[in-house]
């Protein structure tokens, strides 16, 4: 498990590092660009289209190294993959309603996970009957759909998103070799190394955006991952806590923008704006380079925690959820005081026509 964890990881990494600089110069020569507005951060256009390179290494890294006898769950798991990545490209190339994604790929993928085998088994565990396996199934769906989004919606800063799915995957990575789960160690780990690979690229001052496509397609393997993640808990709260604290931090920044954006009677996916996380704690003194480290440690924190869940007993469980309920409330109350920042003003100082000539 741990040589076939590591050649994933090491074809992924260098297919991914070594695909993006010519993916960008195609999305350059094709004209995928991401050209800056009041909502963004970046001052001048970036070429997509990096979402590419960490799929060719995920895909790569998976095919050279599952199993035959594990493949055909696999094959239902790339297939709905590449379903969002298609959808996030053609998104990016404005030739596709946003609302498609949300409304339509995103559960369309999450029914082909069920179809394939993989789904949450929560309310199957409370109690048995075909009424606790719909319900499963509900949550399946809703658990993709959600964890999907969070990526999708993560990747507003450089290095950010990919930096995040990287810390998650690590912690997937681990999780796993230490209970035994062969496949999502391999594709945890193909999944870090793509990550990273990709990285290098997209970390302050970024050379290239992953798109739409990249940020759904790492978003949709951590939410299978997640399901898929069985680790040895001496509760079922434990087996599902551990994967909600892996992916804590998309998790906590999908709920802080929903609860401020709904409480300016604004609709919190169809309403874009700099008010994440990130950003808050840009505004508040990090800086960006300093906030999208600061989302990294956090990551490390929630999955340290979410690796020592199976460590834990059941009342310590169950005092670990109640304090982490009362830090999140009290961290999105104090959040959503912070300011976030307007930036026409600083969009107004340079025309699109400069911000092209600066483009390398």
């Amino acid at each position: 498990m741990v040589l076939s964890s590591s050649i994933a990881f090491a074809i992924a990494l260098a297919a991914s590092f070594g695909l993006t600089w010519p993916v960008r110069q195609f999305a350059l020569y094709a004209g995928f660009i991401d050209h800056p507005d009041a909502r963004k951060v970046h001052l001048r256009p970036m070429p997509l289209l990096g979402g590419v390179a960490i799929y060719a290494g995920f895909v790569m890294a998976v095919a050279v190294t599952v199993p035959v006898a594990m493949r055909m769950e696999v094959v239902g798991i790339l297939v709905a993959a590449t379903l969002l990545a298609i959808t996030g490209i053609l998104d990016d190339s404005g030739k596709l309603h946003h609302q498609i994604k949300l409304f339509v790929s995103m559960p369309l993928a999450a029914c082909i996970l069920v179809a394939v085998g993989v789904r949450a088994q929560v309310f199957s565990q409370i109690f048995a009957g075909r009424t606790s396996v719909l319900l499963d199934i509900f949550l399946t769906i809703f658990w993709v759909v959600g964890i999907t989004a969070a990526f999708s919606i993560l990747d507003h800063m450089d290095g950010l998103c990919a930096g995040v799915a990287a810390v998650a995957a690590a912690f997937f990575t681990l999780s796993a070799a230490l209970n035994g789960q062969r496949l999502v160690c391999t594709l945890a780990a193909a999944a870090l190394g793509a990550s990273l690979g990709f990285l290098r690229w997209n970390f302050a001052p970024a050379k290239i955006f992953m798109g739409d496509g990249g940020a759904m397609f790492l978003g949709f393997l951590m939410a299978t991952l997640g399901l898929k993640l069985r680790p040895a808990s001496s509760h079922p709260i434990g087996d599902w806590l551990a994967p909600v604290l892996i992916l804590a931090v998309p998790i906590f920044d999908t709920t802080l923008i929903s609860i401020s954006r709904l409480r300016r009677e604004m609709l919190p996916f169809t309403s874009p704006g700099k008010d994440h996380t990130a950003h808050r704690l840009s505004n508040l003194g990090l800086k960006h380079t300093g906030a999208v480290l600061a989302m990294y440690v956090l990551g490390l924190v929630s999955g340290a925690l979410g690796l020592s869940v199976s460590h834990l007993s059941r009342l310590e469980i169950m005092v670990l959820c109640g304090l982490l309920f009362i830090v999140g409330v009290v961290a999105v109350i104090l959040l959503e005081k912070s300011p976030y920042e307007d930036q026409r003003s600083r969009l107004s100082s340079s025309s699109p026509k400069e911000n092209l000539a600066t483009m390398d």
